[in-house]
């Protein structure tokens, strides 16, 4: 029989538990905790960074109190569902100094204890209640029914059925962060999200022109290599180092197995005079219409790749092998490959194609330095249909990239390099670069890959053809 000291003391201490920071992940490893047992924490405060097969994520927690017990040290992989933290939601009260038994240890709850519903999670819903493997994809599963509306109120605040207040406005932790970041009032904010709750994107289009979505950070150089990776010390004589595979490492292998073994690749190659791009990127950097923003040869070959997208669209498509369609995308996320030091990552440009020049340069610029401190988050790497990869940072001439998984090319950007040239009948210095195009044999066939290819190369040629061709 639970007495009421019992009752007080499983009201007293709350649980977070590892969230679903991403679809069909099953697990991630806590990076780095930002709070100590006795530090007070507030509803949307991050409590610690993990890293999932996708990205580094940091996590908020949900609910107010004082920090009681960190249930795994830092680089401790944590499968979605454990308790990861157990927090004091009423410090200073008298009904017990320890948090209950079933909060000792998370091998101490038996799972029949574990919720049968569905669980709040950081990203979409429907944890497993066993999770060894890889789940379903959400798009396989029943639709729960509709909650009323303070029922999603208080699951949203990780609250279970708790009582809220009704005048608050219905928003995920991560949302409430992102809309305190960006000094929006949530109860402004008009929500599209089913069921009257409020959705990021809500939030953006709730900021603004002077309070930019994505919060300024310096931008670092595209064309520098990423920050190399700090390597442990090797011991004297050791002849061998074994590095477990995990997180961002684990992924990449699985994705590029999985795409070389999938997709019949071709790839083409062309080496293009790129002397009037170089030139169109110094007057743009004087440009006031580009003042802010980063003006570098990748924006051109960008935005050429983006024309030459509109003029051969059969390229922005994927293989559908189980339903045996070809999916055509009238819209480009634009992929921009990115070296970092936990690994090579792909987020992408959210309709890159409606974007002008001056909104792309910012994109790029907003998307490479998130990526370089590592906050790329698993829905920017998401939806992806066409990728550039820049291997001339590294002073390499070109490569055959692999496709990324779910799409059908990829450019390969070779290194600028002052070479001669044939020009007007004569042998000049000219700025010169190869171009590779790996494609998707099955839906591209040469003709297409060859032209989309050579359409690339002669905006880069003659940029001006951009707006002719545009």
């Amino acid at each position: 029989m639970t007495t009421m000291t019992d009752t007080s003391n499983a009201a007293r201490f709350r649980e977070f538990k590892m969230p679903d920071v991403g679809e069909g992940l099953t697990e991630a490893e806590i990076l780095k905790w930002y709070v100590q047992p006795g530090d007070a924490v507030t509803d949307g405060q991050v409590v610690c960074e993990v890293e999932t097969a996708k990205a580094a994520v940091e996590l908020p927690i949900p609910f107010d109190g004082v920090v009681h017990e960190l249930r795994f040290p830092e680089g401790t992989t944590v499968d979605v569902g454990q308790v990861i933290i157990a927090v004091d939601v009423a410090p200073g009260s008298d009904s017990g100094a320890e948090a209950p038994e079933a909060a000792a240890a998370p091998e101490a709850a038996p799972e029949a204890e574990a919720p049968k519903g569905r669980q709040p999670v950081l990203v979409g819903y429907g944890v497993a209640e066993s999770s060894t493997k890889r789940r379903a994809r959400k798009g396989a599963e029943t639709a729960p029914p509709a909650a009323a509306p303070a029922a999603v109120q208080a699951e949203l605040n990780g609250q279970g059925t708790a009582a809220v207040p009704e005048a608050r406005p219905l928003a995920k932790p991560p949302v409430r962060k992102l809309a305190k970041d960006l000094g929006i009032d949530l109860a402004t904010v008009t929500p599209t999200g089913v069921g009257g709750v409020i959705t990021r994107e809500d939030v953006h289009a709730a900021a603004t022109p002077e309070t930019p979505a994505v919060p300024s950070v310096p931008e670092p150089s595209v064309e520098a290599p990423a920050p190399v990776q700090a390597v442990a010390p090797v011991p004297a004589g050791a002849r061998e180092t074994r590095i477990p595979v995990k997180g961002v490492r684990k992924a990449i292998a699985q994705a590029m197995v999985g795409s070389a073994f999938t997709a019949p690749h071709v790839t083409e190659f062309v080496t293009v005079d790129v002397t009037r791009t170089m030139k169109l990127v110094a007057e743009l950097k004087e440009d006031k219409d580009m003042a802010g923003v980063r003006v570098n040869p990748l924006l051109i070959i960008a935005k050429a790749l983006l024309v030459a997208i509109k003029r051969n669209p059969g390229v922005n498509a994927v293989w559908d092998e189980a339903n045996q369609e070809i999916v055509q995308k009238h819209y480009v996320n634009l992929g921009i490959a990115a070296a970092t030091p936990r690994g090579l990552i792909v987020p992408n440009i959210k309709d890159a194609h409606d974007r002008t020049l001056p909104q792309l340069a910012a994109s790029l610029g907003e998307l490479v330095a998130t990526a370089r401190d590592g906050k790329t988050s698993p829905a920017a790497m998401a939806g992806g249909t066409v990728t550039i990869t820049n291997v001339g940072v590294f002073g390499v001439d070109t490569g055959t990239p692999i496709l990324n998984p779910g799409e059908s090319a990829i450019l390969a950007v070779g290194a600028i390099k002052l070479q001669p040239w044939v020009h007007k009948g004569k042998v000049k210095p000219r700025q010169v670069t190869t171009l590779a195009l790996s494609f998707d044999h099955r839906l591209i066939d040469g003709e297409l890959g060859s032209k989309f290819l050579a359409d690339i190369a002669a905006v880069l040629e003659q940029p001006k053809r951009l707006i002719t061709w545009a």
